[in-house]
């Protein structure tokens, strides 16, 4: 009986609240959003790296990065543990009958790497990481998957004109309705 109890006071609950949040009278918590709050939480990186913000890093830099913050999902070396995904290795694998998806062997834009640690990474807590951490890791992760070469610096320049293995492999989706009209 108290089970019925319980979905009838959390369904009389619902319809409360809902009744205040139909009336349209501010519940008098929150704050509206700036124009400065709202360009702090855009982090759209487009694959041509328009987005992309200052900064810098090297493999150097994110290989302590890594060790400290990535490591204990991803492997010392970026080979995946357990049901983190590996971020390193497989190329050549994607024509086979077991295609082992990494940041190496699938990604089709280095921007999207960036895009990805910056917004989710590291996985216990999401959008901590700098500009600067963020390029760095980005840099461990392609030299890693010997896409550049361990001495090169990544920074919104030289981000976007790395060339991933993968690229090609994407098909574009022809229906005009997917893609943003032409201005």
């Amino acid at each position: 009986m108290s089970r019925w109890l319980t979905i009838l006071a959390a369904f009389g609950f619902a319809i409360s609240i809902s009744a205040v949040a139909d009336t349209g009278v501010p519940l008098g918590i929150g704050r509206t959003a700036t124009v400065h709050d709202i360009a702090e939480s855009d982090l759209t990186i487009l694959p041509d790296g328009t987005g992309l913000p200052n900064g810098k890093g090297t493999s150097k830099a994110g290989a302590a990065i890594f060790a400290v913050r990535c490591a204990a999902c991803h492997g010392d070396k970026g080979q995946g543990l357990g049901d983190f995904p590996a971020l390193v290795g497989g190329r050549g694998t994607l024509t086979t009958d077991k295609p082992v998806l990494t940041v190496g062997s699938y990604w089709p834009y280095a921007t999207t790497i960036f895009d990805y640690i910056r917004r989710a990474m590291p996985y216990q807590a999401a959008g901590e990481l700098t500009a600067d951490e963020t390029y760095a890791l980005t840099a461990w992760i392609l030299a890693q998957n010997q896409i550049i070469k361990a001495s090169a610096v990544i920074d919104r320049h030289t981000l976007p004109a790395v060339k991933m293995p993968n690229r090609d492999g994407f098909v574009p989706d022809p229906r005009p309705d997917v893609h943003a009209p032409q201005q």
